[in-house]
């Protein structure tokens, strides 16, 4: 029996007998309920219909489980820096930013999308790449201004937490200028996360000879924040798509960056950082030439067809005129 979103809400809860009655079928798909009920777990979910107070199904435990576990990687990395164990910290918030990576990934692949997986992410998202790197920050370097350094770690968790609920806020628009051009909105978390670690990665290189002064750490935490919270059009992984006579170099270089990880990774991850950076006016340029396209597309008239042209003054004289000639008798 197929029912539209509030059929489907109502049945979700009710007692055993409705259960019993209505079969829900996890891969029926139903139309997006209205936003009160939560984001999407992607911008290109389809929803499924509820479980009817069921639980989660089999398929879906994988990626939550996998959410949870970049959750608590990040948690943990808040512990290994108040133990002063740095490299364990970023390599616990680092991983995190992997798990995070896949565990959408994989629910699209086993069409587990569900509002509770999305909220889970979200969650997770704040406290691994908001909460957790502005902790660090501060008990790494902030501490030593008290007020300022706070309310710069403070200002990067919550620009964390608005950046995700802005991204949470679009998913049921249809309307968005920078994911349809295949860009995105400002830096997402966890590349902010990995950016503001840029100074730290810096001073296990040089092994802690090389000292930031705190200001400096507290404006470009600030700078990081704001760029998370901005409207600047950002490169997106998915956008990137080498040609043909690309993709072996493309390859051949992956495979050098795992590489350089493994050996000098943070280095490595300093390089990754500035090429990031780097890379973010090519994006600011690149999306305003696609934005002057469209205006120039949508300005041009478009031709109508024969049948949409207006006539001229001439054509309908004309016509008059064939139409006596048919009939006479209608003329006199």
């Amino acid at each position: 029996m197929s029912s539209g979103p509030t059929g489907s809400g109502s049945q979700g809860h009710g007692g055993a007998d409705r259960d019993d009655e209505f079969d829900f079928d996890d891969d029926d798909i139903v139309m997006p309920g209205p936003a009160w009920l939560g984001p999407k777990a992607s911008e290109h979910e389809q929803v499924t219909r509820s479980r009817g107070g069921r639980g989660l199904s089999l398929r879906a435990v994988l990626p939550n489980a996998i959410t949870a576990a970049a959750l608590c990687s990040g948690l943990t990395g808040i512990r290994f820096a108040i133990e002063g164990d740095w490299e364990k910290c970023l390599y616990a918030i680092l991983i995190a930013g992997v798990l995070d990576g896949i565990d959408g990934r994989i629910a699209r692949l086993l069409k587990a999308q569900s509002r509770f997986g999305a909220e889970l992410d979200s969650l997770a998202d704040s406290l691994s790449f908001g909460m957790a790197p502005a902790l660090v920050l501060f008990l790494w370097s902030l501490r030593d201004l008290p007020t300022l350094g706070w309310l710069a770690a403070l200002g990067f968790a919550i620009c964390c937490a608005l950046r995700l609920a802005r991204f949470n806020a679009q998913i049921d628009v249809d309307e968005q200028p920078h994911k349809s051009a295949g860009f995105l909105t400002g830096i997402p978390a966890p590349v902010g996360a990995g950016l503001a670690f840029l100074p730290i990665y810096i001073w296990l290189a040089t092994d802690e000879r090389w000292t930031p002064e705190p200001w400096a750490i507290a404006l470009w935490t600030v700078a990081i924040a704001l760029l998370m919270i901005s409207n600047i059009a950002t490169l997106s992984w998915k956008s990137i798509r080498p040609s043909a006579d690309l993709r072996l170099a493309a390859i051949a270089g992956t495979g050098l960056v795992f590489a350089a990880l493994l050996s000098e990774p943070w280095w490595t991850l300093a390089a990754i950082c500035v090429v990031y950076l780097a890379l973010m006016p090519l994006s600011v340029m690149r999306y305003r030439k696609v934005r002057q396209a469209r205006i120039a597309k949508n300005a041009t008239p478009k031709e109508a067809t024969p049948a949409q042209k207006r006539l001229a003054v001439d054509d309908i004289e004309r016509s008059s005129f064939e139409q006596i000639d048919d009939n006479p008798d209608q003329a006199r």
